[in-house]
């Protein structure tokens, strides 16, 4: 009930955020000010770290306070989290354990605060867990320090707040991110991600794709050779992933003529038919998850493309119908496996990215092309529906307080640019989404590859709650860096 009511209260107040969720899985809520440029002080007051609900309700009433108070008598933008801590959980800062497994409550604070990024923490009422010298002391989330004090439960938290501080070193980092130009992400990605290639999987070829977009071919192609000399095979110990690692040999065929490429991409498509040439059910090692319809259908595509042969078409026409029978919900989104109905995120962005790449190159009088539009017009839109305020989409997709999950926002707005931008979508309707997006991927992307929040690699988990328990990396992730590569390319126009 009380999760029912979180989601009416976020559909009528645009000034609500979730911060995380509980152990329990009860939402922590902050509370915003109206979402305006200022360029007043930012000041963030959160309490209820030991799960007091009284001094929840004095922060609440506080607030309320200072909303009512005419505009130029205010001298800083007032947020807060009255209920840190609903269940009273045991709280440690820095957090330690995976988040967010172990100390669920304290990687969501820890981390929403960095990207929030405050100028002023005021820690309300006990706080036995040090979160105040913490704050002040360390780079928060990797992004900065934020000065922090602890001030006692009264009448009025906010009457000694005289001295107003300067900007913190966290709000600084993040406006710095902001301001960079997807070229200048780009080539700070690529310094870190996109130099090796030991197997041919989509974590290593997606960045090595974004270099090739920056212009390094000559280096693609050294680091690629070994594939095309006969030193290394490519599908030696295949999975589904070396397919669409394969993606890299068909933009290399496509920059260069070269056959050898053509020859590799080719060997990878050609999983899909019997040893006699025919077609088979679907592509292999699918483990009927919704990854495959990017593993499996772009690459067929290519193939396609790139030798002229219509089989290749018509396999991954075959390919995304088994799939969408296997994996599309009713309302749009897709389950990672039939083991859950869990909107898994990474796996919607699976899907979505899949179908975004296999338009791009599918002719047109196609009979498949027309299917595979309507199903990415109505998963753009069902995803649409999920973006969280910050632009982000998460964890599991329709899930609010679910983390917010970096690599899946990567592909989703990286998928809806391509659709805006080549007519498959109403760009009125989706650019201003991936516009944040974009805005909330470059303050969770440090100028050296360091990401908050990209989930470990996973299969196809049992339950929602699985999902949810999957780990959030905070730092250098190949699979994060990956996507945050192909998405800043993408929007740099270098696709």
């Amino acid at each position: 009930m009380v999760f029912f009511l979180w989601l009416v209260s976020m559909a009528s107040a645009a000034d609500r955020a979730a911060v995380g969720l509980a152990a329990n899985q009860q939402v922590i809520e902050a509370k915003l000010p109206a979402p305006e440029a200022t360029g007043l002080p930012r000041v963030l007051l959160i309490g209820g770290l030991d799960g007091d609900e009284a001094t929840a309700k004095l922060i609440r009433q506080q607030v309320a306070r200072y909303e009512r108070e005419p505009k130029w008598k205010k001298r800083y933008e007032l947020a807060a989290i009255p209920l840190a801590n609903p269940v009273k959980s045991k709280l440690v800062f820095p957090p330690i354990g995976d988040a967010y497994r172990d100390h669920t409550e304290s990687h969501a604070l820890w981390r929403w605060t960095a990207t929030y990024a405050p100028d002023l923490v005021l820690v309300v009422g006990a706080d036995d867990t040090g979160l105040a010298p913490v704050l002040s002391q360390q780079a928060v989330a990797g992004v900065g320090r934020i000065p922090a004090r602890r001030v006692d439960a009264g009448t009025n938290l906010l009457a000694d707040l005289k001295d107003l501080p300067a900007k913190s070193e966290g709000r600084l980092e993040i406006e710095k991110r902001r301001a960079r130009s997807p070229q200048e992400v780009a080539e700070e990605f690529a310094r870190v991600y996109g130099h090796q290639l030991t197997e041919p999987v989509y974590i290593q070829s997606v960045p090595l794709i974004g270099r090739l977009r920056l212009g390094a071919l000559a280096e693609v192609e050294r680091i690629a050779a070994p594939y095309t000399d006969g030193t290394k095979p490519s599908l030696e110990k295949a999975t589904s992933s070396h397919l669409s690692g394969h993606l890299l040999f068909a933009e290399l065929a496509e920059r260069t003529n070269n056959p050898a490429y053509v020859k590799l991409v080719r060997a990878a498509a050609d999983m899909g038919f019997s040893p006699s040439g025919e077609m088979l059910e679907s592509m292999p090692m699918h483990s009927r998850m919704s990854d495959s319809v990017f593993m499996g259908c772009p690459i067929l595509v290519k193939a396609g493309k790139l030798t002229g042969e219509r089989k290749y078409y018509d396999m991954a026409a075959r390919h995304f119908r088994f799939m969408q029978r296997l994996d599309q919900r009713a309302d749009g989104l897709w389950r990672h496996s039939p083991l859950d109905e869990a909107a898994w995120g990474r796996g919607n962005a699976f899907a979505a990215l899949g179908m975004a790449l296999s338009l791009s190159d599918l002719p047109k009088d196609h009979p498949a092309y027309e299917e595979i539009l309507i199903a990415f017009r109505s998963l753009a839109a069902a995803l649409a529906r999920q973006q969280d305020e910050t632009g982000m989409w998460r964890q599991v997709a329709d899930m609010p307080g679910s983390y917010r999950e970096m690599s899946a926002t990567c592909m989703i707005a990286a998928s809806l640019l391509r659709g805006a931008r080549l007519g498959w979508l109403d760009a009125k309707v989706y650019q201003p989404r991936i516009d944040r997006a974009w805005e909330a991927v470059k303050a969770r992307a440090a100028s050296d590859g360091g990401l908050i929040d990209v989930c470990e690699s996973t299969g196809a988990q049992k339950s929602r709650d699985d999902y949810l328990r999957r780990k959030a990396v905070l730092g250098r992730d190949p699979r994060g860096g990956a996507m945050v590569l192909l998405f800043s390319t993408e929007m740099a126009g270098l696709e």
